[in-house]
């Protein structure tokens, strides 16, 4: 079950960081803040959900690959937050993106791939 509440949540989550940057780009700076707070909010439930998979992980043989993908599970919302950050301030978000590209991937790799729970055998 708390799988499924991390995958909903991480949706959740691109799907507000999308609009948090249309909102941005069409400055509508208002409503973009909304949004980013409730994408604050979604980060909690990102965090709660990965915590406790991370746990299950504790008793198996795959705990290094499971704090792994935690912690670039971590870097993604940072990236997401430096996107957002510079993006206000009008400063180029190029590398942001390459971090972030790059989390997603170890990410999604070990969480589909590599551990136990994922789509991929």
């Amino acid at each position: 079950m708390n799988t499924h509440l991390h995958v909903t949540s991480w949706v959740l989550a691109l799907i507000l960081f999308a609009v948090v940057l249309f909102l941005y780009k069409q400055n509508k700076d208002k409503g973009a803040k909304i949004v980013q707070m409730i994408l604050r909010l979604d980060y909690l439930l990102i965090l709660y959900s990965g915590g406790d998979l991370l746990g299950n992980y504790f008793s198996g043989d795959m705990v290094f690959a499971a704090i792994i993908k935690s912690l670039a599970g971590i870097w993604i919302i940072a990236a997401m937050e430096m996107i957002i950050a510079q993006m206000k301030k009008n400063k180029s978000t190029s590398s942001s993106w390459i971090q972030f590209i790059i989390a997603i991937l170890i990410t999604i790799g070990l969480g589909f791939g590599y551990l136990p729970g994922g789509f991929l055998p």
